[in-house]
């Protein structure tokens, strides 16, 4: 892999390859380029959000793999490297808003670009009001005034769920609207303390160590008795990790608003990886390695808040639970901009209804405000589903995360189609995964099926918790991917297929015509 520098970083050649990068799509410049390295960085790690995804679903892996499902943690890790390298040659060569749709359109024509565009944009609506539902798990545990409805069981945690997360997706509406600029600000300040919170309790809990790292062995006798053993307790536990580390792709989604976003983008993606993978990999052994009681029945209910209060105290653990708080915020509000980046590139192309107001750039803010309005008001309303339907609510949220993933496949794949047809060649000078392309593409293509498959296996403990058990609760994943991907589909083939171009505000100026281009560059 290589990563030699062609120019000085930030010079004007650099600049030059961006706006062409972005021309050859089509389109021409029109978000301001603000945001620097760390700035990209924090978007995708913040994304990801370390702190917000073990404090959310530490309880799960814990529940059904025992101590090892530790295990995942690095296993997911090492699969999603392989997308994320096959992403950083893409965001070296097309650094562009709503990456994940332009890439697949670019490598698999527009009609796979479209299914992938709205199966990404589906899901991050859906994942948008999931992160929301975090603050019901964290702040009533900080104090019971956050408890505005009842008294925190049963119904009333549901409603008051939906209170606390409408209220976070109104303040990641706001601060979307107002810029890219106070978005990043508020995201790499919440990253930060991110950061230096998660390194404090990695050291916190390695003082208070009762027991040796050989309790990442033990797997508590889960899966005797079943068909596959604890192979298939382990699958099921590994979507505790599998729900985490995803959403890398977000620092290369906001390229258009990037400096020098062709060199830095593949390494925010790989820095975000990376980072999320050693400081939530330390999290989750030091957890397992202090707890006061392994075998106590609340680490597979409350998970590592338990783990937080009972080993460092409350007063030191409402500390921690204050920046898994601002974790959550910042989650948010980078799956928000990233959603809005999806939706503004797919109504770019004319392919999303009223696209011309969704693709509008404010002259005042400089980004796209009524994409942040729209999308945070679906996100709202599906939140108002779990009000009366939890269960219902838990199976679209883990079927979200499933429609990430095909929608990275609608990625991968299709650069494999090019790769082995020797159509793709990365771009000169920027990074390049060179002689190990094909066996990367390879395995990302092919963790990404196997994990989509275990995602989506029909087992009651994922889709079907509680009773009583319905068979369309168990099968919600085939059938919720069925009805959004045939039904989007079926609209954007008899209706916004015939639409489809790149609208001429925001068409790129073909050389020597003098007129807006077509976007429709030859496929690498």
């Amino acid at each position: 892999m290589t990563d030699p520098a062609a120019s000085r970083p930030g010079s004007g050649a650099d600049h030059a390859h961006d706006d062409e990068a972005i021309a050859e799509l089509g389109y021409k410049p029109e978000l301001k380029r603000t945001l620097g390295n760390f700035h990209t960085f924090a978007a995708g790690i913040s994304y990801i959000s370390i702190l917000t995804g073990t404090f959310q679903l530490f309880y799960f892996g814990i529940a059904h793999g025992g101590p090892a499902y530790w295990w995942s943690w690095p296993m997911v890790f090492l699969g999603q490297l392989m997308v994320a390298l096959c992403f950083c040659e893409l965001a070296a060569r097309y650094p562009v808003a709503g990456s994940v749709y332009n890439w697949s359109k670019k490598l698999g024509g527009p009609h796979i670009g479209w299914l992938g565009g709205w199966m990404m944009l589906t899901a991050t609506m859906v994942s948008l009001s999931a992160v929301a539902l975090a603050y019901q798990v964290t702040l009533p545990q900080i104090s019971s005034w956050f408890q505005f409805i009842g008294d925190g069981t049963g119904q009333s945690a549901a409603e008051n769920a939906v209170v606390l997360g409408t209220i976070l997706i109104t303040f990641t509406t706001l601060v979307n609207a107002f810029g890219v600029k106070l978005m990043a600000r508020i995201n790499s300040a919440g990253v930060a303390i991110e950061l230096i919170a998660a390194i404090v309790l990695i050291l916190l809990l390695a003082a208070h160590v009762t027991r040796g790292p050989g309790v990442v062995l033990n797997t508590f006798g889960l899966g005797s008795g079943t068909n596959l053993g604890y192979f298939g307790a382990f699958l099921t536990a590994a979507l505790a990790s599998a729900y985490v580390m995803y959403g890398f792709d977000t620092a290369s989604s906001l390229g258009e608003e990037s400096k020098d976003p062709g060199r830095n983008a593949p390494r925010a993606i790989l820095r975000a990886l990376v980072a999320s993978f050693l400081i939530g990999g330390l999290i989750l052994l030091f957890a397992l390695l202090s707890v006061p009681d392994l075998h106590s029945a609340k680490l597979s209910v409350d998970g590592l808040q338990y783990v937080v209060l009972s080993t460092l105290g409350s007063t030191v653990g409402q500390i921690v639970l204050w920046c898994v708080v601002i974790a959550i915020t910042v989650c948010e509000l980078a799956v928000h901009t990233a959603g809005i980046r999806l939706a503004f590139a797919m109504a770019r192309d004319n392919n999303l209804p009223a696209a011309s107001l969704l693709a509008k750039v404010s002259p005042r803010f400089q980004t796209p405000v009524l994409p942040a309005v729209v999308i945070g008001l679906v996100a709202i309303g599906i939140l108002l589903l779990n009000v009366n339907q939890p269960q219902i609510f838990s199976v679209i949220t883990s079927i979200a995360i499933i429609m990430i993933y095909l929608a990275y496949l609608a990625v991968t794949l299709p650069m494999l189609f090019q790769r082995l047809r020797g159509r793709w060649t990365p771009v000169q000078g920027r990074f390049s995964l060179g002689k190990f392309g094909i066996p990367v593409n390879i395995l990302a293509v092919l963790w990404g099926l196997g994990m989509s498959l275990n995602l989506a296996w029909p087992r009651a403990a994922v889709y079907n918790a509680t009773g009583p058990q319905h068979w369309y609760l168990r099968w919600g994943a085939f059938l919720f991917i069925g009805v959004v991907a045939i039904g989007g589909f079926t609209y954007y083939w008899f209706v916004q297929r015939k639409r489809t171009g790149v609208l001429a505000m925001h068409a790129a100026v073909a050389p020597g015509s003098g007129g807006p281009g077509s976007g429709n560059a030859p496929t690498p």
